[in-house]
């Protein structure tokens, strides 16, 4: 796993020495990649420096016994085992697609009653479906085989965050601004070739009295 030799050159270096630290990265990473990780043991010597990792051969050897055949079926005759295949995939990348946008996208359910309405929130979806689409390929353009799903995993610790400061004046501070990304970010970023610097920082200024008219509850 190019994962584990990256952590562990992170390690060797002493760009990473914390305990905690390392098996937060040790969990990431069996997180992002569980059907690979259940048949490695993932072990760091704290007296040593070092990570090591190597298959189960008994957790893989009774696997092994328990793989089976995966049959598709299909009523079209006009078509060849591999665009049988090809567009099964296809189908189940839709599939993954749509579901990332009901939720972390909340591109679903459509309530609007307007036909216009509707026919704009489907467009949206597809240009959604094709920016996913886009950083898949990018990524796979520079021979990374990842997914969707597990850059989303990745990227959704480095957070936007509103620091609130009040002041003697009575006026109140608030500072949004992006977190400084990992370096799981930042290799992202870096491959996507786009800043990793989400947004710029924004500050607003505001009174007692705004601050108190907004909280306050109607009567």
């Amino acid at each position: 796993m190019n994962d584990l030799k990256k952590l562990s050159k992170r390690i060797a270096k002493g760009r990473l020495k914390k305990e905690e630290k390392i098996y937060e990265a040790i969990g990431r990473i069996k997180e992002r990649y569980p059907r690979v990780a259940r048949y490695r043991n993932i072990e760091y010597n704290s007296l040593t420096k070092q990570l090591s990792y190597r298959e189960n051969d008994k957790k893989k050897s009774i696997a092994k016994t328990l793989d089976g055949s995966y049959m598709l079926r299909t009523d079209r005759i006009d078509m060849s085992d591999d665009e049988i295949w090809r567009t099964y995939s296809l189908l189940t990348r839709c599939e993954n697609a749509f579901r990332n946008m009901k939720s972390p996208l909340r591109e679903r359910p459509i309530f609007h009653q307007l036909k216009e309405r509707v026919q704009t929130h489907i467009f949206l979806c597809i240009l959604a479906y094709h920016l996913l689409v886009s950083i898949e390929k990018t990524l796979l353009d520079k021979d990374i085989h990842t997914s969707w799903g597990s850059i989303k995993d990745t990227l959704k610790t480095h957070q936007v965050a509103t620091v609130i400061l009040p002041t003697t004046s009575g006026e109140i501070l608030k500072i949004r601004r992006g977190v400084n990304a990992e370096p799981q970010h930042l290799e992202i970023y870096k491959n996507l070739d786009i800043p990793s610097n989400v947004m710029k920082s924004i500050k607003t200024w505001h009174t007692s009295n705004i601050v108190t008219e907004r909280t306050r509850k109607p009567p």
